[in-house]
């Protein structure tokens, strides 16, 4: 038995109050239109499940790419139907996850993107391979008038603190997936999500949410140490400034 146990106690990011009028700046319960939520009554679940614990303000962010090319205008028709159909407290918004490959070039160049505010772009690229030119393509994004937002960089396998650091450095905004911070995506992720943190890198977090059961999951798991919840209170309530 730990000898002063209150201290050593971690919490789960539902029992830390961390959620508590937090901003969700990543999410798939757009339905039908991604490997996300399928279905409109799935999606109500969900933003159910995330008004009870504490969620304010939530962005769709459904993927854009080469395997799932939705078009700006169906996910605007979609979303209307999500936003008719939610009765709840919780303020909805449409953004887009775009993977960094052709589809993304076409849409930059016509300016046919979705984003948060008028310029913060939310883009990905794989977990494993290492793109071309990743550095080369944040700063076309923003020659462009664009502010990049990287979708959780902690889970990159090839990036390491001197490419954060970098990109950091040159303007790259970072979202954090929540799960990450809890070990949910594995250890690694974990190690590299705890370094951005503590370096203050964040500018944001978001749930990923793609499941209810794993959205579930992912908050009710307790790994969190006070340290770690107070440094999060900076990224989940965001200003957007």
């Amino acid at each position: 038995m730990a000898l002063f146990p209150f201290f050593s106690k971690k919490h789960s990011l539902q029992s830390s109050g961390i959620l508590k009028g937090s901003t969700d700046r990543h999410s798939h319960i757009l339905f039908g239109v991604d490997d996300g939520v399928k279905t409109l009554e799935d999606s109500l679940a969900v933003l159910q499940y995330m008004e009870g614990e504490g969620v304010k303000e939530l962005w769709c962010t459904p993927h854009i790419m080469e395997d799932v090319a939705n078009t700006t205008e169906f996910l605007k028709e979609r979303f209307a139907t999500l936003q008719n159909s939610y009765k709840g407290s919780i303020k909805l918004n449409l953004a887009a996850e775009y993977m960094l490959d052709t589809v993304f070039e076409q849409r930059l160049a016509q300016r046919d993107l979705l984003t948060m505010e008028d310029d913060i772009l939310l883009v990905e690229t794989s977990t494993i391979a290492e793109p071309y030119n990743l550095t080369g393509t944040m700063q076309q994004i923003m020659s462009a008038g664009y502010r990049p937002l990287f979708a959780h960089p902690e889970r990159y396998r090839f990036l390491t603190e001197k490419d954060f650091d970098q990109l950091h450095q040159m303007g790259v905004k970072f979202q954090l997936n929540l799960g990450s911070i809890t070990g949910y995506y594995g250890d690694a992720a974990k190690k590299k999500a705890e370094y951005l943190l503590s370096k203050g890198m964040y500018w944001c977090s978001g749930s990923d949410c793609h499941k209810f059961k794993s959205t579930g999951a992912q908050f009710t798991r307790a790994e969190l140490k006070k340290s770690t919840i107070k440094l999060l209170e900076k990224v989940t309530i965001n200003n957007s400034k």
